[in-house]
């Protein structure tokens, strides 16, 4: 793996970030790319979204949102979505994107980051736990909601 780096989103990254690939039944606990994307334009102040570059190669993007003045705290600073290429999972790909948010999180002087995400066999919770998140709550849906602290 060469050196992996952080990129804003951009014309340039976003149909690579489109064709990122799932490991088979990863498709049930996330919506396409294309949703999380749309959120620069809904709002662009609040959302934060990289490209994880492996190289010249994008393998990875993350979005997430910073909105102090959201009504509900979960909302505040969130991980929205992880997405990490199926033949570069279990690579650090994922953890490298993490620590990217939480060194986001505290430049901007947030104590925590939220997640949310539909518990199962196959989904993400072992990756959300593995890199330090806590379930903290459910969200009215049964979704779990997990926090990871920001330390300064």
């Amino acid at each position: 793996m060469s050196e992996l780096r952080m990129v804003e989103l951009s014309a340039t990254t976003i149909v690579a970030v489109n064709k990122l690939s799932l490991k088979p039944g990863q498709e049930q606990f996330l919506a396409p790319v294309s949703y999380g994307i749309a959120a620069t334009v809904v709002n662009p102040q609040t959302t934060w979204q990289r490209v994880v570059l492996d190289g010249d190669q994008v393998v990875g993007f993350v979005s997430a949102s910073f909105d102090p003045e959201a009504l509900e705290e979960t909302f505040r600073s969130v991980l929205w979505r992880i997405n990490v290429d199926a033949d570069d999972q279990g690579r650090g790909v994922g953890r490298f994107a993490v620590q990217a948010l939480i060194d986001e999180a505290r430049a901007r002087g947030v104590d925590h980051v939220n997640v949310i995400y539909e518990a199962g066999d196959g989904g993400p919770e072992a990756f959300f736990r593995r890199v330090g998140f806590e379930p903290v709550g459910e969200t009215e849906y049964s979704e779990v909601i997990a926090e990871i602290r920001v330390t300064p």
